[in-house]
């Protein structure tokens, strides 16, 4: 392409750059009160990640037994380990059960109790009664909740006749000559072809980046591009230390196996056939949080008391529950482990293993979905024309470890919030197109760079280097060094691996970079996000010197609140760390002290 051309341009109300549950809820509420409003989004809407959530979304509806939102709110700060800013947390507690009654009325076919009334699972972590006995929070669609609510939001959205970009990638957030964000550059992915699109209320709904470890259940989509988009524009991402790692994923291969399995009486067995979870969680065993378990299996593994021929996975056995139930209510789980391991879990148990599941941390935003960024003296202030929701976005309600059924409300709950901050400020001042020149210096220099890399491949006779094979190596990289379990010299090895992977990767020739179909210029833009990513994952786990919720350092085995009671903010130049303090302030509810997390 010839870069000094003029990229077409279109301009809208509002942007939402990415097509999951969280994009979706805030595209539709932006239409419905009539603005213009653009949907982008790198795969068919249906397909984007959201998809894949199994489990259900968590609300104190009390339906099968006594809840309260405070419950709720309790459970999800202890489950945080405290990390999480209670204002937040009390906030989309607080809406939950109108969120899950929303849904329904789109068209979510929930599961159902013999009175009718939305069936709700047992999940890890929920309690009554601030702690004292389980609770059945987690509203079901069988064990497909994600997959139902993201067709309903898709088909609300057709029916509004909300824009929507499909098969488009968004390369890089534009800035006015202001300084604000201005809009967005995306690539067609079908020619190759680029486009602007404009607004002065840009919306990151890109969801999450598991593609940086090997073992992972997230689809091939998660690059975590809106986090690298954030990254080049100069502002900071949060806790990006804080990874969860899924106890059940499917030993070798990843693919999720749901904490629905756990919730309907699934029990986790070592080599000897024990139920193991008892020593680690005597209370609630199996369904204590995440991060708890997947330490216990890792645990069990590392001490010899794995299974299969090398010792290297543990057991997740439902042959004890009724046909009729796993039928009824995992029949996707069901599906999973016959397709893909040969196995009917009526009979047989599903070998399991901790996989890389959910980030924690993400782009910091406020309750309203508005982008923060500190100044100069350390204040967080609001970056114009920017907003975040989902998975790539921190707000935080998750903290340093995220409840199971949580993201699926935090994806509702502040898509909605965003648009409604948004529709506030377009009724308030509308857009004018006059003003809102873009800089697009820092664009021109990046797609420079790939096309003189492509050139410089077409002049060779071999491909030195490829995408592929660097995204492995930092795949294996991040693996090792920031695993379950981790530590300052493992860790110090992955940064310094890093490094030979970022000079790897300013060397990489492609093929082509003209525009045409091409997924090979595809997967190294992608690749770019992803290295950033590692980087401030590593930077921001080195730096923090404790254990809390998933990150688990062998050499600071103990939480540390007095130090470490604050959000980690990474900015890319100079692999700079600045930190600010935890929200213990809730508007409604008495805090919740940090204190000593049991199961």
């Amino acid at each position: 392409m010839n870069l000094s051309d003029n990229f077409p341009i279109e301009f809208y109300d509002a942007l939402v750059i990415g097509a999951g549950g969280a994009g979706m809820r805030c595209a539709l509420k932006l239409t419905e009160q009539g603005h213009k409003v653009a949907m982008v989004s790198k795969v068919f809407p249906t397909r984007s990640h959201t998809v894949a959530a199994q489990g259900g979304i968590n609300a104190a509806l009390g339906n099968v037994t006594p809840d309260q939102w405070q419950w709720h709110m309790y459970d999800t700060i202890k489950g945080s380990d405290y990390l999480g800013d209670q204002d937040a947390i009390e906030f989309m507690c607080q809406e939950a059960a109108e969120i899950v009654r929303e849904l329904e009325h789109f068209g979510v076919p929930f599961s159902r109790l013999e009175s009718g009334k939305i069936y709700q699972r047992a999940f890890g972590g929920q309690s009554q009664n601030y702690g004292e006995e389980q609770a059945h929070r987690t509203c079901a669609a069988a064990d497909r909740t994600g997959h139902a609510i993201l067709h309903s939001l898709y088909q609300q959205n057709i029916r509004l006749g909300t824009t929507i970009y499909d098969e488009y990638y968004a390369l890089d957030l534009l800035k006015t000559i202001n300084g604000e964000i201005g809009g967005v550059l995306v690539m067609n992915i079908h020619d190759g072809a680029y486009k602007i699109l404009q607004s002065s209320h840009t919306l990151l709904a890109t969801g999450g980046a598991g593609q940086v470890f090997r073992n992972n259940t997230n689809a091939s989509i998660n690059t975590g591009d809106g986090l690298g988009m954030v990254l080049r524009a100069g502002l900071p991402l949060q806790d990006m230390e804080f990874w969860q790692f899924h106890p059940t994923g499917v030993a070798g291969k990843g693919m999720l196996i749901s904490e629905a399995v756990r919730g309907e009486g699934g029990k986790l067995r070592n080599a000897l056939g024990e139920a193991f979870m008892e020593k680690y969680a005597p209370h609630v065993k199996d369904l204590a949080s995440r991060d708890v378990v997947s330490r216990a299996i890792a645990i069990e593994v590392k001490e010899g008391r794995g299974c299969g021929a090398n010792k290297d996975y543990v057991l997740l056995d439902i042959s004890h529950i009724p046909e009729e139930v796993i039928t009824e209510r995992l029949p996707g789980i069901r599906d999973i482990s016959q397709t893909f391991l040969g196995i009917d879990p009526i009979k047989e148990p599903i070998p399991v293993f901790p996989t890389c599941h959910y980030m924690m941390g993400g782009i910091p935003t406020n309750i309203q979905g508005q982008v923060v960024s500190p100044d100069d003296l350390g204040e967080q202030k609001v970056v114009k024309g920017l907003y975040a929701i989902g998975e790539c976005a921190c707000v935080s309600v998750h903290g340093a470890n995220r409840l199971g059924g949580n993201s699926l409300l935090d994806i509702i709950v502040f898509g909605r919030k965003a648009a409604l901050t948004i529709s506030e400020a377009l009724h308030s001042h509308k857009p004018n197109r006059s003003n809102t020149d873009l800089n697009l210096q820092s664009i021109r220099q990046r797609l420079q760079r790939w096309q003189k890399r492509s050139e410089t491949s077409a002049e060779t006779s071999a491909q030195i280097d490829s995408v592929i094979q660097i995204k492995k190596s930092l795949q294996q990289i991040m693996d090792r060094g920031c695993g379950v379990f981790r530590d300052h010299q493992t860790m110090q090895q992955a940064f310094n691996d890093l490094q030979g992977i970022q000079l790897r990767l300013d060397n990489v020739c492609l093929t082509d970079f003209n525009d045409v179909f091409n997924l090979e210029r595809l997967a190294g833009l992608e690749l770019e996000n992803l290295v950033a990513i590692a980087f401030a994952t590593v930077t921001s786990a080195l730096a923090r010197t404790e254990s809390r919720g998933a990150h688990s350092r062998v050499d600071f085995a103990e939480r540390d609140d007095q130090a470490w009671l604050k959000h980690t903010l990474y900015f890319q130049e100079a692999h700079r760390l600045v930190y600010k303090a935890v929200n213990l302030h809730p508007k409604h509810h008495v805090a919740f002290e940090p204190k000593p997390r049991v199961y």
